[in-house]
């Protein structure tokens, strides 16, 4: 079946320890923005492992682990665990900190953690975690929507802007076109378990990027084959970046590095880091 988007990147991340960097804001990022960040773990992970406190500004993290708990808590005041294929949401505005312990449930872990950019005045406002249980995400026959809409299925976190995350699954021998809403025209897939065509291009373990546009893809699985989609209507500003960071403009991230030492400074004194 032949794809009606062409191919523009392939890449299969960078390791380190047991994290794989699909996509960072220096590479692909700026190529897919909105998009701007994507971890994989697919591995052992040692129960515990995660990250301890670490600030944010001016995007949105969103955690997605298909066979692990992962315990949270934020500078916003909340705490808990978020139960395997829920959703941990963290948009972190002006600026938060947060941190996240993952618990797998067998011997290896197959994890996600996706950064969004904020457009101008969200990227400045409120920090704000979501956390949703499983069976709140929505499912539509072999697809899970992870964020924004797909059909007539939206996600419960308000999302920042047109856009699509879903998590698809194909059985051997299946051909199943994405149709994209018509005012995105970003797009990327990666096939992260099995095999699929695209026309006569083979994706395994690996993700690729659309050429900007509007046309339909479609994948053929040769196994058993999952999928994460993303599509948006491409984020108009600058990628301005700072260590925690990304914003629109260097106004707006030396107003959230200020915010982000402030409460900093406040955990240290709480006795927290």
């Amino acid at each position: 079946m032949m794809t009606q988007r062409r191919i523009t990147h392939r890449t299969r991340g960078k390791q380190t320890g047991f994290i794989r960097r699909m996509v960072s804001p220096s590479d692909l990022g700026e190529v897919l923005k909105p998009f701007l960040f994507l971890d994989y773990i697919c591995g052992p992970v040692p129960a515990g492992a995660g990250f301890g406190w670490h600030p944010h500004s001016g995007l949105a993290t969103l955690t997605y682990s298909l066979n692990a708990d992962v315990q949270y808590e934020d500078t916003t005041g909340q705490r808990g665990t978020v139960a395997a294929t829920g959703l941990e949401w963290m948009q972190s505005g002006g600026g938060t900190w947060h941190q996240g312990f993952i618990h797998p449930r067998g011997a290896t872990v197959t994890s996600f953690q996706l950064w969004v950019a904020l457009p101008p005045g969200i990227e400045d406002g409120d920090a704000r975690g979501i956390y949703v249980a499983p069976s709140d995400v929505p499912q539509q026959g072999n697809v899970r929507v992870l964020l924004g809409s797909y059909q007539d299925h939206s996600n419960p976190i308000p999302a920042p802007g047109p856009i699509t995350y879903i998590d698809v699954v194909l059985s051997a021998g299946e051909t199943w076109t994405f149709v994209p809403a018509a005012e995105h025209d970003v797009a990327w897939a990666f096939v992260y378990r099995g095999r699929a065509e695209l026309g006569a291009e083979a994706i395994s373990d690996e993700l690729v990027v659309f050429e900007e546009g509007h046309a339909p893809i479609s994948f053929q699985a040769q196994e058993e084959t999952r999928i994460l989609i993303g599509s948006a209507k491409k984020h108009p500003h600058k990628l301005v970046l700072g260590q925690y960071s990304v914003h629109t403009n260097a106004t707006s991230l030396d107003r959230g590095e200020a915010k982000i030492r402030s409460i900093g400074e406040d955990l240290k004194r709480a006795g927290r880091r």
